[in-house]
């Protein structure tokens, strides 16, 4: 079966959960990627919104992390402050997705300003939880298209810190976990033992120079970099007909 760029991004960051993880989810293709896990090989994902609900099993693409249909189906409801002072805070959630408008070499998520901070090109929305996640879950996958402008070698503002720069520095903040994976629309990249992104893995029809050419630094590649499986049929199905039918998320026409 065909599939489409973002459908294979949505299949690859399901196949980074596991069955017994606790996930803050995010909406969109995070959202997409947790479904199509509990689904097929995760059946005991727990999926937790920053809303507050907790155990969600939406029936249909939320809009927002208050859309309703999270309610539906949840273990419980609980105020938002809960879901970061009960469950982030205390380490009790094991994986969360986060975004923006600059990942670097690091890991480090920008998404607070493009420029100087006292006179941005652009003033972004900021951190939201994205910090809380970065610095409370015991694993970061990061979910995102691949460019040079959104790939820097550093970023212009730290609003979520990866391994800062390198490990120590992490460790030096106080922080365990960190990112594990950066899927994008052409590659999976991981972190080496010093904190740096590496490919892991290119997706099947990309290439080494195109990853080059839209990352904004000499990304190096794994010795024995791979990959990425194609999607299966059933989980393409799960997508186009179950979770997200109109296409709102995976680019399909």
């Amino acid at each position: 079966m065909n599939y489409t760029n973002s459908e294979l991004m949505v299949v690859a960051a399901a196949r980074e959960l596991d069955n017994d993880d606790s996930v803050l989810v995010g909406i969109g293709k995070p959202n997409l990627a947790c479904n199509v896990a509990k689904r097929t090989h995760a059946p005991d994902l727990r999926m937790v919104y920053e809303s507050g609900t907790i155990g969600s099993n939406p029936s249909s693409p939320p809009l927002s992390i208050g859309d309703p249909v999270l309610a539906s189906g949840s273990v419980s409801i609980e105020p938002m402050r809960n879901s970061f002072n009960y469950h982030l805070q205390a380490g009790r959630l094991d994986v969360g997705f986060l975004g923006g408008a600059q990942i670097d070499k690091y890991g480090n998520i920008n998404s607070t300003v493009i420029g100087d901070y006292d006179d941005p090109t652009v003033r972004l929305p900021g951190s939201g939880g994205a910090c809380e996640i970065a610095g409370h879950v015991d694993r970061t996958l990061i979910v995102t298209p691949h460019s040079a402008r959104r790939f820097p070698e550093a970023v212009d503002f730290v609003t979520s810190p990866g391994y800062v720069d390198g490990r120590r520095g992490r460790e030096e903040l106080g922080l365990s976990g960190g990112p594990e994976a950066v899927i994008t629309d052409l590659a999976v990249c991981r972190f080496d033992d010093g904190g740096e992104m590496y490919v892991d893995a290119l997706h099947p029809t990309t290439t080494r120079e195109e990853v080059r050419a839209a990352t904004g630094w000499e990304i190096p590649f794994a010795d024995d970099y791979g990959r990425t499986s194609e999607p299966t049929d059933e989980e393409v199905r799960l997508i186009r007909e179950e979770l997200d039918p109109d296409g709102l998320y995976t680019d399909r026409e």
